[in-house]
């Protein structure tokens, strides 16, 4: 039997890659793992208990506890809606910080594999066309420049509530882009056969468009 299909959608924060890789898989009729979001749960879970971002051993522990319910666009954790609590700033910066432990990386690694059903899967992360889903049938990297990243987590943030400013943000990208591209344990690169996507001056329809094309010529 075939091995199921995965599109692997990578790129640094704000690149609106998650959002793409939903419209992705609602127009194809496909699985959506938001790999970046069970990060951000960790990361929510280590917050709340009071658990240190260089504490390896204490995450992976937290990563293998985790028991997160996915239904559409809502996340519960435990019971409890959080979908709108992992999107924090604070929740998204510890994120980046443990996504750097290797033992972090690998007690998560048979969640994310698990999400691989029938009839297909798009995924949405840093490493899934490099690490997770190596066998991916289209790899694209997705990105934007960090000044279009910046507006468009402002307008999220804004959108739920939170407060923020551009230049935090500018500043918060940047670190979390050397964080992400320089770490040891899988870091941000594209995959060497990845299709690159600036979406800068694009839109979310038209990215979506052109991944489907890219998708459909496979």
């Amino acid at each position: 039997m075939d091995p199921v299909p995965v599109i692997a959608i990578d790129g640094p924060t704000a690149s609106g890659k998650g959002t793409v890789a939903q419209r992705v898989a609602a127009a194809l009729g496909w699985h959506y793992l938001d790999s970046g979001a069970l990060y951000r749960l960790v990361a929510l879970r280590a917050l709340e208990d009071g658990v240190d971002a260089g504490d390896a051993p204490a995450l992976a522990d937290l990563a293998r506890s985790l028991q997160p319910r996915f239904a559409g666009e809502r996340i519960a954790l435990g019971g409890r809606d959080v979908t709108d609590e992992i999107r924090r700033e604070d929740v998204g910066s510890m994120a980046s910080r443990i996504a750097m432990h290797p033992a972090l990386r690998a007690a998560l690694l048979d969640l994310q594999k698990s999400f691989r059903r029938r009839p297909g899967l798009v995924a949405d992360g840093r490493d899934m066309g490099t690490v997770v889903f190596p066998d991916a049938r289209l790899k694209v990297f997705l990105t934007a420049s960090v000044e279009a990243r910046a507006g468009r987590r402002h307008k999220q943030l804004s959108e739920k509530g939170f407060p923020s400013n551009i230049a935090s943000l500018l500043q918060d990208l940047r670190a979390r882009d050397e964080r992400d591209s320089s770490r040891s344990a899988a870091p941000l690169k594209p995959a060497e056969d990845a299709r690159h996507l600036d979406s800068s001056d694009l839109t979310i329809e038209q990215v979506v468009a052109q991944i489907l094309r890219w998708h459909g010529e496979r």
